[in-house]
Protein backbone atom coordinates (compact mmCIF):
# COMPACT_ATOMS: atom_id res chain seq x y z
CA UNK A 1 0.00 0.00 0.00
CA UNK A 2 1.29 3.66 -1.00
CA UNK A 3 2.05 5.95 1.72
CA UNK A 4 -0.03 9.10 0.76
CA UNK A 5 0.47 12.66 2.00
CA UNK A 6 1.69 14.28 4.17
CA UNK A 7 3.54 11.18 4.52
CA UNK A 8 5.13 10.98 0.71
CA UNK A 9 7.69 13.58 -0.37
CA UNK A 10 5.62 14.38 -2.68
CA UNK A 11 3.62 16.24 -0.38
CA UNK A 12 6.85 18.91 0.29
CA UNK A 13 6.12 21.82 -2.27
CA UNK A 14 9.36 24.41 -1.39
CA UNK A 15 11.66 24.24 1.39
CA UNK A 16 12.49 27.52 3.44
CA UNK A 17 16.05 28.31 4.44
CA UNK A 18 15.69 31.26 7.56
CA UNK A 19 19.26 33.18 7.83
CA UNK A 20 19.47 34.08 11.67
CA UNK A 21 21.31 37.33 12.69
CA UNK A 22 20.89 39.62 15.82
CA UNK A 23 22.55 42.94 14.54
CA UNK A 24 23.33 45.00 11.26
CA UNK A 25 26.62 43.17 10.89
CA UNK A 26 25.24 40.01 11.30
CA UNK A 27 22.36 41.24 8.41
CA UNK A 28 25.37 42.37 6.57
CA UNK A 29 26.91 38.37 6.59
CA UNK A 30 22.98 36.72 5.75
CA UNK A 31 23.26 39.54 2.62
CA UNK A 32 26.23 38.23 1.32
CA UNK A 33 25.55 34.87 1.99
CA UNK A 34 21.97 35.22 -0.11
CA UNK A 35 23.33 36.76 -2.54
CA UNK A 36 26.14 34.39 -3.25
CA UNK A 37 24.04 31.66 -2.98
CA UNK A 38 21.57 32.95 -5.76
CA UNK A 39 24.75 33.21 -8.18
CA UNK A 40 25.06 29.69 -7.45
CA UNK A 41 21.22 28.46 -7.50
CA UNK A 42 17.40 29.56 -8.05
CA UNK A 43 16.27 30.67 -4.76
CA UNK A 44 14.04 33.38 -3.90
CA UNK A 45 15.38 36.09 -1.64
CA UNK A 46 12.88 37.20 1.35
CA UNK A 47 12.86 40.25 3.13
CA UNK A 48 15.71 41.29 5.59
CA UNK A 49 14.00 41.46 8.77
CA UNK A 50 15.51 43.74 11.66
CA UNK A 51 13.16 42.25 14.78
CA UNK A 52 11.85 38.65 15.10
CA UNK A 53 8.67 37.85 12.71
CA UNK A 54 6.37 35.39 12.92
CA UNK A 55 7.92 32.03 14.90
CA UNK A 56 11.27 33.29 14.28
CA UNK A 57 12.57 34.51 17.72
CA UNK A 58 15.47 36.38 15.87
CA UNK A 59 16.26 38.94 13.21
CA UNK A 60 15.96 36.68 9.71
CA UNK A 61 15.82 36.49 6.21
CA UNK A 62 14.14 33.85 4.19
CA UNK A 63 15.56 31.99 1.05
CA UNK A 64 12.66 29.78 -0.59
CA UNK A 65 13.84 26.82 -2.94
CA UNK A 66 12.27 23.95 -4.91
CA UNK A 67 12.16 20.84 -3.20
CA UNK A 68 14.55 19.26 -6.28
CA UNK A 69 17.49 21.55 -5.55
CA UNK A 70 17.25 20.66 -1.41
CA UNK A 71 20.37 18.45 -2.11
CA UNK A 72 22.33 20.82 -3.17
CA UNK A 73 21.27 24.04 -1.76
CA UNK A 74 21.70 22.51 2.08
CA UNK A 75 25.16 21.54 1.78
CA UNK A 76 26.42 24.60 0.00
CA UNK A 77 24.68 26.66 3.21
CA UNK A 78 26.12 23.95 5.59
CA UNK A 79 29.66 24.75 4.43
CA UNK A 80 29.64 28.29 3.52
CA UNK A 81 27.39 30.04 6.28
CA UNK A 82 29.88 31.13 8.45
CA UNK A 83 28.71 32.04 11.97
CA UNK A 84 24.84 32.45 10.82
CA UNK A 85 22.52 29.87 12.08
CA UNK A 86 19.77 28.42 9.55
CA UNK A 87 16.54 27.08 10.40
CA UNK A 88 15.63 24.92 7.75
CA UNK A 89 11.92 23.45 7.01
CA UNK A 90 9.90 21.73 4.47
CA UNK A 91 6.54 23.22 3.02
CA UNK A 92 3.48 20.81 3.31
CA UNK A 93 -0.49 22.57 3.66
CA UNK A 94 0.39 22.09 7.61
CA UNK A 95 2.30 24.72 9.23
CA UNK A 96 2.86 23.41 12.74
CA UNK A 97 4.26 20.56 11.36
CA UNK A 98 6.63 21.94 9.11
CA UNK A 99 8.08 23.89 11.86
CA UNK A 100 8.06 21.44 14.50
CA UNK A 101 8.42 17.98 12.34
CA UNK A 102 9.84 19.04 9.12
CA UNK A 103 13.07 20.63 10.39
CA UNK A 104 16.77 21.13 10.71
CA UNK A 105 19.21 23.16 11.95
CA UNK A 106 22.96 24.72 10.51
CA UNK A 107 24.39 25.77 13.71
CA UNK A 108 22.97 26.28 16.84
CA UNK A 109 18.87 25.77 17.42
CA UNK A 110 16.72 28.33 18.67
CA UNK A 111 12.95 27.77 20.22
CA UNK A 112 10.46 29.34 17.94
CA UNK A 113 7.60 30.99 18.72
CA UNK A 114 4.78 28.33 17.38
CA UNK A 115 1.84 30.09 19.05
CA UNK A 116 0.29 31.22 15.75
CA UNK A 117 0.13 27.95 14.85
CA UNK A 118 -1.38 26.11 18.00
CA UNK A 119 -3.78 28.74 18.52
CA UNK A 120 -5.49 28.34 15.39
CA UNK A 121 -9.61 27.29 16.18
Amino acid sequence: MPVTAPFSPDAIRYYHAHLYYTDEAGMAKAQALAEKCAEHFPIRIGRFHQKPVGPHPLWSCQLSFAPETFGDIIPWLALNRGDLDIFVHLGTDDDLFDHTQGVMWLGKSHELNLAQFTDRQ
